[in-house]
């Protein structure tokens, strides 16, 4: 039973460390539109959009869908700090008491799965727009550059596995 309590309270604290860590992630990508531009010559797109032939026409369609997706989380970037360092507290609160609220554990895990269930929403809907504003071609190039990241990141989880085993040299 103790194995099953701590198990939980550590599973609780992964999933708060993970939206954590993806909530800085993101509030830390939701820099302006025009600091983007700033920091990148012309504004132009980067990663696999800089490969697309975007047109002009495109590339504003596609700045404004990501800048109005970024402005939102900017606009409640405060109000997220302050749920995260109330669910931190509340975290470490059942983490310290001598027995475990299993129903207060439930619940918070049950706000985290909404959270991250509401993320997923949004990156599928503005990944939806984003794919309305390309052609067919520009739509199959894109999952092409996906597949072949997808493929590099796999390889490079592969190699770093093989790292991680200790090295036995015959005898």
């Amino acid at each position: 039973m103790k194995k099953l309590l701590l198990g939980s309270v550590l599973a609780a604290s992964s999933v708060f460390t993970v939206t954590a860590c993806s909530s800085v992630n993101a509030a830390s990508d939701t820099a302006p539109m025009n600091q983007m531009q700033k920091n990148h010559k012309d504004g132009a797109m980067r990663g696999p959009m800089s490969k697309l032939n975007l047109t002009a026409t495109q590339q504003a369609q596609i700045k404004a869908i990501m800048q109005e997706k970024h402005g939102d989380r900017v606009a409640d970037r405060e109000k997220h700090q302050a749920e995260r360092a109330q669910m931190e507290q509340q975290i470490q609160a059942l983490t310290n008491a001598s027995t475990l609220n299993n129903a207060a554990v439930n619940r918070l895990a049950d706000q985290q799965a909404a959270k991250a269930k509401q993320r997923f929403i949004e990156r599928v809907q503005t990944q939806h727009a984003i794919s309305q504003v390309l052609t067919a071609e520009q739509r199959a190039k894109m999952e092409q550059l996906k597949s072949e990241r997808q493929e590099e990141g796999r390889k490079h989880s592969k190699d770093r596995k093989g790292h991680d085993k200790p090295h036995h040299q015959g005898m």
